[in-house]
Formats: structure tokens, sequence, C-alpha cells
């Protein structure tokens, strides 16, 4: 493989001592910086709000730990996640977006229905993202159970902000990674 493709390492800051030689609490990691500025749109479908929001929460918070500012992410808001993919192919569209982030919670109505339609949203929104060559990341999800009780609702909240975590470091990620080849096959190096 070609080295020059791989993703350099996140480096931590050294750990310091305090005098006793117990170490300090560690501080977060360092991440590399873009060279370009960036910009996203999060789609966020609206059935379940309260669960969904946590993934926007928590992605906002670990994309500005990434150096993309809030006021870099555009927020918008669809009925269900059924109507996410056409919202980001127009969005992808507009080359305004470096990346685009959905999500959503897919329940109800019977197993065959919902896993109907979350599989139809993720096959067409990696339709826009091979159409467009704009990434489009996912945190659509589908309980295989879902109950509309308490119990649920706070389980899925925690697990909707480990979501948003783990989407706003893929899109991090990845936004590094494209950056990093497009300035390779502009010079040359790649292609």
């Amino acid at each position: 493989m070609n080295q020059t493709l791989l993703e350099p390492e996140v480096q931590s800051p050294p750990q310091a001592t305090e005098a006793n030689g117990a170490p300090d609490v560690p501080e977060r990691p360092v991440h590399p910086r873009f060279v370009k500025p960036q910009r996203i749109a999060f789609v966020q479908a609206s059935w379940h709000r309260d669960v969904v929001e946590e993934c926007r929460v928590a992605f906002l918070e670990e994309i500005e730990a990434r150096h993309i500012s809030r006021a870099q992410v555009d927020l918008f808001e669809v009925p269900g996640s059924f109507e996410i993919p056409l919202h980001a192919q127009l969005l992808a569209k507009t080359r305004r977006y470096t990346a685009i982030v959905a999500a959503g919670l897919v329940v109800d109505g019977g197993i065959y229905r919902h896993e109907f339609v979350a599989d139809t949203v993720i096959k067409a929104l990696m339709d826009v993202q091979l159409k467009t060559e704009v990434p489009v990341f996912s945190a659509v999800l589908t309980p295989q159970q879902f109950h509309d009780g308490a119990v649920h609702h706070e389980f899925f909240r925690k697990h909707f902000v480990i979501k948003g975590v783990e989407v706003a470091e893929a899109c991090a990620s990845t936004l590094h990674s494209l950056e990093r080849l497009r300035g390779q096959v502009a010079a040359g190096i790649v292609g």
C-alpha cells in the first residue's frame, strides 16, 4: 500500500506528572488541522427528535474538537429518515458542503417495514456520495426492538451520544484523508 495515503496517527500531548510521580489526568488528543475550510450539512429526522438530537449535540461537540467550528455546520431537519437522501443529494449538488451527515431513528410499523426503510436510506445515501463525490455519513439507526417507554428512550439517547461522536470522528478523518488525496492527485503523486 502506498504509504503516502495512510492517515497520520493522532498525537496525544505528553502526559505530565505531579511532583509525587502520579500522572495528571490525560488531556484530549490533539487533532490535525485542515488546510482548507470545511463546511458540513447535518440532516436530522424529526421523528423521535428527543433521541436523535443527542447525536447532533455530541456530533457538534466532537467536530469542534476536531477543528470544525459549529458555525461551519448547517443544520437541517426533515420529517423522517426516508426524506434524508433527497435532502442530502440536493445539498451535495450545491457544492457548498465538504461533507453531509445524516441522523435518524427508524422504528415502528413492524420489522420488515423499518428494516426496508433503513436499508433504502443507507443505499440512497451511498448513491448520493458516489454520484456527487461529497462524503455522506450515516447515523441512521434501526433498533431490532424499540418500545416507546422511558427505559428505551434513555438507552437510545445514550446510544446516540456515542453515535454522534463516532460519526464526527469518521467525518473528520475522511475529510482529512480526502484533502490529502486530492492534494496528491493535484501534485501528480497519485493518479
